[in-house]
């Protein structure tokens, strides 16, 4: 049985093509032009090139196949051209489902995100909690809810989706990186003077990719399962960093106006020099309250284990150490205290 992995390039989907693979399946990827199969080269890989945004593309990508692993997403909280997020993440994910329904995939799992739920309600949200377009903040979490509900449109007309609900992936091969990558970066490269006060679910992305595997497995059809592991606050982050690392964690928590006018500030001088701003608005937008959320669900559904966040930001660490992420200094320095 052929099947297909979009975003097999990225963080989470070359875990999700790695372990497919493990299992001696046929995998086939689909990559960009311009894309680099970096994190996937040692595999075993049908490889189709293609951009999600041309549907002859996607046609030619899902002929044959009987499962569809869609992980592709644009991840990004700044884009110098706000449509290109669109055009990938809703648009992309229409092109593939409609391919999908035409080459009679049997199952199509789609990978959603926890900020389609992560909002400010009196308890943890859930997969059950409804959310409305108006309540997403930043491009990349209102296509990802627009795409979502593409999804659930498209098992409700008949075809085999299941919804998977990442949360913050962690761990190894982040080697773009993503948004949450750069913040372990900037903590390990000593760039991160402060904190706000926020927090987020974190998950080993091993285990998030297991989670995609167990929901093809024993997933409903038109359901939503939140892959997570633990809730934690930005300092017990940067905290566990510390401890992992032997790094200082930054001690002056700024407050969120004073953090929103600086990514302003940031915004303003990147665009004028044509850069990418280094403190994104919407990633500071976001951060105004506690994204904690309740994964029981595919615990009890699923069987979806998560492991201790600590270990998979050691993982990280350790990668991003190898491959010659963190400057030589920082690098000195967490030597000498695992030394200590």
């Amino acid at each position: 049985m052929t099947i297909l992995v979009t975003g097999a390039s990225g963080f989470l989907g070359s875990h999700v093509a790695r372990q497919l693979v493990a299992r001696r399946e046929d995998v086939r990827v689909m990559l960009r032009p311009s894309s680099t199969n970096r994190a996937i080269a040692d595999l075993s890989l049908e490889y189709v090139t293609g951009d999600l945004r041309d549907p002859a593309a996607v046609a030619r990508a899902t002929q044959g196949a009987k499962r569809v692993f869609h992980v592709a997403a644009d991840y990004r909280l700044w884009a110098k051209r706000k449509q290109d997020i669109y055009d990938s993440n809703v648009g992309g994910t229409k092109n593939l489902l409609d391919a999908a329904i035409r080459a009679g995939v049997e199952q199509f799992i789609y990978t959603s995100t926890v900020a389609t739920i992560a909002v400010d309600r009196p308890q943890h949200p859930n997969e059950f909690t409804d959310t409305r377009l108006e309540e997403m903040v930043g491009h990349y979490k209102r296509s990802k809810w627009m795409a979502e509900q593409e999804a659930l449109k498209a098992a409700k007309a008949g075809l085999s989706v299941i919804v998977v609900m990442p949360t913050t992936p962690v761990g190894p091969w982040d080697w773009k990186p993503t948004p949450t990558g750069k913040i372990i970066l900037d903590f390990l490269n000593g760039k991160m003077p402060g904190y706000v006060e926020t927090g987020l679910n974190f998950v080993g992305v091993e285990e998030c990719a297991a989670g995609h595997l167990l929901a093809a497995e024993k997933g409903r059809v038109g359901e939503r399962y939140l892959l997570g592991g633990e809730n934690l606050t930005l300092k017990q982050l940067l905290d566990t960093l510390s401890r992992i690392t032997g790094l200082s964690a930054p001690k002056l928590k700024i407050p969120h106006g004073l953090a929103l006018g600086v990514a302003y500030a940031n915004t303003l001088f990147s665009r004028l020099i044509g850069r990418e701003p280094g403190i994104p608005v919407e990633g500071v937008k976001i951060a105004r309250h506690m994204m904690f959320v309740d994964c029981s669900r595919a615990q009890r559904e699923l069987g979806f284990k998560a492991g201790p966040v600590a270990g998979a930001l050691e993982r990280a660490v350790r990668w991003y150490e190898a491959n010659g992420y963190i400057n030589k200094g920082r690098a000195r320095k967490m030597a000498r205290a695992r030394a200590a």
